[in-house]
């Protein structure tokens, strides 16, 4: 088939690669422009290295890229990993749609921070979908979906990369070959069933020490590594990364009771977080390290 593939970074790119394995005729690549100083998009490079034209649009919602797609004849296009709107006028240009993926099984989970929120609200399983696109945001007919694990101490990188990353890809490839074949469903979704997720930010990220020790736990893992859950201490924003379950030896919620090697161990309400990194400016460091420059101590309640 012929297609237009919009997308970036590795996970695009792995998906590039995978159509051009298959036979797939890839007439063009969209991806976002690069911020000033960035190093170009994977998908960008591995695009123009095989000669594929690549167009980078800060919209796609301006007339001139519907006409780009007009004149491109795809019979399909792949959203891999979209982080631009794709609007209706563009989607319904590809002789046979669009197809996207998701990284949960839908209908739960809808919107761009899927996997922090999966994390963030206890979720023990987790998969990935592909579906036809429409005019909502992913609210259109399921293609293909396949589950995976969400493991105890899980955070929103190691579930994308170590598990989602790779699966999504497959499954990506494997819905482009059933709708070449004429074999590709088109389930509705039962939108009463799941939710819409807003963007996880610093809304969301900020920690409540009286809260139970499971939903912390669960908070700072969802929000590594962005955007981070935080406390706040003298004016600084201190985000924690990298924890593990651990005993606090009865101190009260949120009071520091171990420094050690291994990081800094936080009391919460029915045990302890050993938190192994800190940040509190641009860098990330150990969390021993930053205590030390931030003048944390045993008993210092964050």
């Amino acid at each position: 088939m012929r297609l237009i593939l919009i997308g970036q970074a590795a996970f695009a790119e792995k998906v590039l690669d995978g159509l051009r394995e298959r036979g797939h005729d890839v007439a063009a690549v969209y991806c976002p422009p690069e911020r000033p100083g960035a190093r170009p998009d994977p998908v960008k490079v591995r695009a123009e290295a095989l000669g594929i034209p690549v167009r980078q649009h800060r919209s796609l919602k301006g007339a001139e890229v519907q006409k780009e797609f007009e004149e491109l004849r795809a019979d399909l296009g792949v959203l891999a990993y979209v982080t631009q709107i794709v609007p209706q006028n563009v989607i319904d240009v590809p002789r046979l749609g669009c197809i996207c993926f998701h990284p949960s099984l839908l209908p739960r989970y809808r919107g761009g921070s899927a996997i922090p929120w999966q994390i963030i609200k206890g979720e023990t399983r987790t998969g990935v979908t592909v579906f036809w696109t429409d005019a909502g945001i992913d609210t259109g007919p399921i293609l293909l979906q396949k589950e995976a694990s969400i493991g105890p101490d899980d955070t929103a990188a190691s579930l994308y990369y170590d598990k989602l990353f790779q699966l999504g890809v497959d499954v990506v490839l494997e819905s482009v070959d059933l709708v070449a074949a004429g074999k590709a469903p088109k389930i509705p979704q039962d939108l009463a069933a799941g939710h819409y997720d807003p963007l996880c930010t610093d809304e969301h990220a900020r920690i409540d020490w009286s809260r139970p020790v499971d939903e912390i736990y669960n908070l700072i893992r969802g929000c590594d590594p962005n955007p981070g859950a935080f406390v706040e201490r003298d004016g600084t924003r201190i985000r924690l990364f990298d924890a593990r379950r651990a005993e606090a030896d009865h101190a009260a919620p949120g009071v520091i009771a171990a420094i050690d090697d291994r990081g800094i161990v936080i009391a919460a309400a029915g045990g302890g977080l050993r938190i192994g990194k800190m940040r509190a400016a641009d860098k990330k460091v150990s969390a021993k390290e930053a205590a030390a420059a931030l003048g944390l101590s045993v008993g210092v309640k964050l």
